[in-house]
C-alpha cells in the first residue's frame, strides 16, 4: 500500500506505547485517524484531547463508514498483542482488507528516509530518545517514534518539518525489526529474552544477524562491545562496524565518575575527545546508551558544544530511573525494568548513588513464561536490594502457568527480608514501613501504585 493512496488510518490496539505514535504521526500529517483498544488509559485520553476518535467498545458499528465503505484507501494496523477472536479484528479478515502491523507500517514510513534504529534486548527507548534529543537540539530536523514518554517533549513522537531523518526503535520482539533497513543501526544488547516466542537465545541471535544484514550499503552499526562477539558483524561486508561500552571497545566513556546524582564522563573515539558532560539520568547502563547515542550522530553534529548540550540538556524518559521524590530523606525512583539484566543494571546504579541507604525494591513480574524462564535470574538480581516486595505476576496478552508465580521468585532468593502483596494491598505496607530509598519496578500496571504511594510517603 503507497501512503499517498491512503484517506483514512484505523488502528485495532491504539493505546499501546508504539501505536500511538503511529497515530499521532498519521494524525499531524493529515490523515483520517480513528481507533479502539480495549480499556481508557492516559495515552489514549491524550489521543482524544488531540482530536483522534476512539472507542472502547468491540463494536463493528463503530467502525467509521468511510473506512468500511472505501476499502481501498483504508490503512488497517493493528498491534499482535490483540486477540485474534476479537470482533473488529475477525471483520477486517473476512471482508478481505489487508491487516498491517505497527512494524509494516514503520517498515513503509522509513523506506526512503535517512534512518537511525536502535535495537537491543534492553536500553532502546533510552537510546533513541537521547538520538531524538541530540537531533533536535543541535537543530537537525528530524522524526522520531520512541517506545516512551520523552520527560522533554513529553511526547513518544517528534514530527520534523521534512521527515527527511527518522529515528526508530527497532523492536526484536515478533522480530518486527525485520521490516526496518536502516543507515545507521545500535545493537545494545542481545540477552535471552521472548523465549515465547523464539524458543531459545540461538534463534533470537539468528534474527539480530538477519537484523544487521537489512543496513543498508555503506551503512553504520554500532554494537555494544561485550555482545559483539556473539554475531555476524558485517555478512555482507559492506558497512562500517564500531564497538562501544564502559569497559572497552571503540568508543567509549572515561574519567567516569558520580557527583550529584549525576554521572560524569569524557566521550573518547578516534575522532573525538569530548569533556563534560552530565548525564542527569542516572545509571551507569545510561551512559553507556548515552556514548552509543553520541557516536550515531557524531558523523552529523560536528559541534562539541551541541553534543554536550544535548546529554546535559536531556531529562529521560518516563518510567526509566524515573525520579518520583527526591529529598534527603527520602527518594522514591519509578523504573520499567522487568528482565533480570535490567534490574541488575537498576540496582548496581542505584547503589552507587545511595551506598550508605536501604534500599527497598517493589517489584511486579511481567508474564509467566519470562517468570518461567529467568527465575534464577530474577532471584539473584533481586537479591542486590536490601528488601524486596514481590507482586503477583502482570499476565499480559498470557493466559497463566501451572506453578508459576511469584513465589518460585522468592523461593530462590538468597534475601531474608522478602514480603508479597497482592497489589491492592500493598499500599497498607508502606502504611507501616517508611523506606529511604524504594524502586518500583515493573512493566506492567505497577505504575498505576506511583501516584498512591507518592501521595501516601508525602503525607508521612
Amino acid at each position: 500500500m503507497k501512503l499517498e493512496h491512503i484517506h483514512s488510518v484505523y488502528f485495532i490496539g491504539i493505546g499501546g506505547i508504539g501505536m500511538s505514535a503511529m497515530a499521532r504521526w498519521f494524525y499531524s500529517n493529515g490523515y483520517s485517524v480513528t481507533g479502539y483498544d480495549k480499556t481508557s488509559t492516559v495515552l489514549t485520553e491524550k489521543l482524544i484531547d488531540e482530536g483522534i476518535a476512539i472507542h472502547f467498545e468491540d463494536n463493528i458499528d463503530l467502525i467509521p463508514e468511510k473506512v468500511k465503505n472505501e476499502k481501498d484507501g483504508a490503512l488497517i494496523i493493528y498491534t499482535p498483542a490483540v486477540p485474534k477472536d476479537l470482533g473488529e479484528y475477525q471483520y477486517f479478515i473476512e471482508n478481505g482488507y489487508e491487516l498491517y502491523k505497527r512494524s509494516q507500517v514503520l517498515g513503509m514510513l522509513t523506506e526512503s528516509k535517512f534512518t537511525i534504529a536502535v535495537a537491543g534486548t534492553h536500553g532502546k527507548t533510552t537510546t533513541s530518545s537521547m538520538i531524538a534529543h541530540l537531533l533536535k537540539s543541535a537543530g537537525v530536523d528530524c522524526s522520531a517514534f520512541v517506545g516512551g514518554i520523552m520527560t522533554n517533549y513529553d511526547s513518544n513522537l517528534l514530527i520534523g518539518t521534512n521527515n527527511d531523518v527518522m529515528v526508530v526503535e527497532a523492536d526484536e520482539f515478533d522480530r518486527s525489526f525485520l521490516t526496518l533497513h536502516p543507515d545507521v543501526a545500535i545493537i545494545t544488547a542481545t540477552d535471552a529474552d521472548h523465549l515465547d516466542i523464539y524458543g531459545s537465545k540461538d534463534s533470537l541471535k539468528d534474527s539480530f544477524n538477519d537484523f544487521i544484514k537489512n543496513i543498508k550499503a555503506n551503512g553504520k552499526l554500532f554494537i555494544e562491545e561485550k555482545v559483539a562477539h556473539e554475531l555476524e558483524l558485517n555478512p555482507n561486508g559492506n558497512i562500517g562496524v564500531e564497538t562501544y561500552g564502559l569497559q572497552g571497545g571503540d568508543i567509549t566513556a572515561e574519567q567516569l565518575i558520580v557527583a550529584d546524582a549525576k554521572f560524569n564522563f569524557t566521550y573518547k573515539s578516534d575522532e573525538r575527545s569530548i569533556q563534560g558532560f552530565e548525564l542527569a539520568m542516572p545509571g551507569y547502563h545510561n551512559v553507556s546508551n548515552a556514548v552509543a547515542a553520541l557516536a550515531s550522530v557524531s558523523s552529523t553534529i560536528k559541534n562539541d558544544e551541541a553534543l554536550l548540550s544535548g546529554i546535559n540538556s536531556y531529562r529521560g524518559v518516563k518510567r526509566r530511573f524515573e525520579y518520583i521524590i527526591n529529598t534527603e530523606d527520602l527518594v522514591f525512583i519509578d523504573d520499567y525494568a522487568h528482565h533480570p539484566e535490567e534490574i541488575k543494571a537498576l540496582l548496581e546504579s542505584v547503589k552507587a548513588l545511595y551506598p550508605n541507604k536501604k534500599i527497598t525494591a517493589l517489584f511486579q513480574p511481567h508474564l509467566f513464561t519470562r517468570t518461567r524462564d529467568f527465575v534464577d535470574g530474577f532471584a539473584e538480581s533481586l537479591s542486590m536490594a536490601d528488601e524486596v516486595i514481590l507482586l503477583d505476576i502482570y499476565p499480559a496478552r498470557e493466559l497463566p502457568i501451572d506453578g508459576v508465580s511469584s513465589d518460585i521468585i522468592k523461593e530462590k532468593m538468597t534475601l531474608n527480608k522478602v514480603a508479597r502483596y497482592v497489589k491492592d494491598d500493598v499500599l497498607a505496607h508502606f502504611e507501616e514501613n517508611a523506606p529511604e530509598v524504594l524502586l518500583t519496578v515493573g512493566a506492567g500496571n505497577i505504575d498505576t501504585l506511583v501516584s498512591p504511594i507518592k501521595h501516601l510517603l508525602e503525607k508521612k
